[in-house]
């Protein structure tokens, strides 16, 4: 576990740096939940409306409060095709930026599911694509909070590297509407996606091709 022990001491040096800024809160001591009401429950997220403690330094407690979006958790990834090296992008409306966005394949994990499974069910749903799995690389790129202010919703990102794949049927929920294609490397860096999620996985992408074009070696690493 180096690897985990260099963050800690990374994030000890860093908190140091930190603490002279500091206005007398002990970010060492966890916020407690002082109280915590449900004001809307919807299909697929609830509001909890909150108060939270935080400790200073002297031993005195300071009351703040906040809304929290409490929301599944979700996949999200970017898919390869190396034998074209080309990559699905969707197209379907999202209420949030009120327009018909470009995005990549995505959705909610069902309660007690397995990453890499609930990534590969919302992508045969969406787009109908299927893997092989024992003929595909995964990229695991990290879990991401979309909205860490305001939600708990964590989103567990990566980027498929697809070998031989077969089509089915799509399955998507009725009120969903989504569009799918597959586009050359050019066109999906010059697609204006609004997405900050789909971005953090292009993003890698990018630098994986830029490393690989200037290596012996074109390997996506496997999943983990």
């Amino acid at each position: 576990m180096v690897g985990d022990d260099k963050q800690q001491r990374l994030e000890r040096k860093l908190d140091r740096r930190l603490n002279a800024s500091s206005d007398g809160i002990d970010m060492d001591v966890p916020a407690s939940v002082v109280r915590s009401e449900t004001v809307y429950t919807g299909r697929v997220f609830h509001v909890d409306d909150m108060t939270l403690a935080l400790s200073d330094k002297q031993g005195g407690v300071h009351e703040i409060n906040r809304q929290v979006v409490r929301h599944a958790p979700c996949v999200v990834m970017l898919v390869h095709d190396m034998s074209t090296d080309r990559y699905l992008i969707e197209r379907e409306y999202r209420v949030g930026s009120d327009i018909f966005a470009y995005g990549l394949p995505a959705g909610l994990m069902d309660e007690g599911e397995d990453i890499l499974d609930a990534a590969l069910r919302e992508l045969a749903e969406e787009t109908g694509v299927v893997p092989d799995r024992d003929a595909m690389g995964v990229d695991y790129i990290g879990d991401f909070y979309s909205s860490e202010g305001m939600s708990d919703e964590l989103a567990h990102i990566m980027v498929l590297h697809l070998g031989p794949f077969r089509h089915k049927e799509r399955h998507m929920d009725p009120d969903e509407h989504v569009e799918s294609t597959w586009i050359p490397w050019s066109e999906l860096t010059a697609t204006r996606i609004t997405a900050s999620n789909s971005m953090i996985a292009i993003q890698h992408e990018a630098l994986r091709r830029l490393i690989a074009k200037h290596s012996d070696t074109d390997k996506p690493t496997l999943f983990a």
